[in-house]
């Protein structure tokens, strides 16, 4: 297969390189440093295994690759505008366009029936120029466990999880999805293939969708986010009004916030992507995770003062910081 990663952060990183160690044609448009790192040592990956380095084309422009039978996309919510407008030359009629991203995209409503389906998440495509530049035809909803963060450009760390979970928006189990579930297996990547993959996408955010942003307001570890009792509570707060928009949307979550703590607290301390973000100066994903859900509470008629409360602090956080 041609397959493209777009985004040659950490997770692209990584599913690049579990590829293009079992002989597939991968490729990488990347800038920069990024772009000079690829191409003079390929993708590097250290895993517990040991170090995984493949040679890779990178590209800045797609134009210099062409049309690709699967592009991974891995890059944050802020970066999507630019992929999309840069994404043509890769798209042939078959070409799989797989989203490997956290929070809400801009296709969930997608298969969601009446009355949602029809409707644009402003928040994550406000020009609605993303879903334009990416027909619908071509997407695979991905959701990624597993933990990786960059050493260097194009020098990935992979940390723990490796399952990635794949679905056609529109619902089911297509050939496609289950071809493209065993490519990834069989390069070692732990893929299995959901029939609802909004309903993935939904519980994975219900966990980050809150310690993320009140990361990035303190500078906490997830630890220490949830041993504070007050703030603890408060975060349960903002997951049961998210627990009854997914309700509404068909996405029901058969867990109480403290199953999800529970979960978390397993992990350790560790820093928030998004909290990695602010200490790099980089902009933060807040809509796809926080907006996203404040708009479909909107739509679900689901009141959201406490989600109400946690979008506008970060968001002021944010913006005094330049990074939203």
């Amino acid at each position: 297969m041609r397959i493209c990663i777009f985004g040659a952060g950490a997770i692209g990183g990584w599913l690049g390189a579990h590829l293009a160690s079992q002989g597939q044609h991968v490729s990488v448009i990347a800038r920069g440093q990024t772009l000079d790192a690829l191409q003079a040592h390929g993708l590097r990956l250290q895993q517990a295994s040991g170090l995984l380095q493949v040679p890779v084309q990178a590209a800045e422009h797609a134009t210099e690759l062409g049309v690709q039978d699967l592009v991974i996309v891995a890059v944050k919510a802020p970066a999507m505008e630019a992929v999309a407008r840069g994404i043509g030359p890769l798209l042939g009629t078959d070409t799989m366009v797989l989203t490997a991203m956290n929070g809400v995209p801009w296709w969930f409503l997608q298969g969601l029936g009446v009355p949602f389906a029809a409707t644009t998440l402003k928040s994550v495509d406000a020009s609605g120029s993303i879903a334009t530049a990416i027909p619908a035809r071509h997407i695979i909803g991905g959701v990624v466990h597993a933990s990786c963060s960059l050493l260097s450009p194009g020098f990935v760390q992979h940390h723990f999880g490796n399952r990635l979970i794949l679905g056609e928006p529109s619902g089911g189990s297509s050939q496609r999805v289950q071809e493209l579930a065993a490519l990834l297996h069989s390069a070692g990547v732990g893929a299995e293939v959901s029939a609802h993959i909004q309903r993935d996408t939904w519980f994975k955010l219900w966990g980050n969708m809150t310690v993320n942003p009140i990361s990035a307001l303190t500078g906490a570890t997830t630890d220490l986010i949830l041993g504070d009792p007050l703030v603890r509570d408060f975060v349960s707060r903002v997951m049961l009004e998210a627990k009854e928009i997914g309700a509404r949307l068909g996405l029901p979550i058969d867990q109480q916030p403290e199953d999800r703590h529970a979960m978390t607290l397993k992990l350790g301390a560790f820093k928030t992507s998004m909290l990695q973000d602010v200490e790099a100066g980089k902009p933060i994903e807040l809509d796809a995770l926080v907006s996203a859900v404040q708009e479909l509470g909107v739509l679900t008629h689901v009141p959201t003062p406490f989600t109400d409360g946690l979008l506008g602090l970060t968001r002021l956080h944010a913006r005094m910081r330049g990074l939203y």
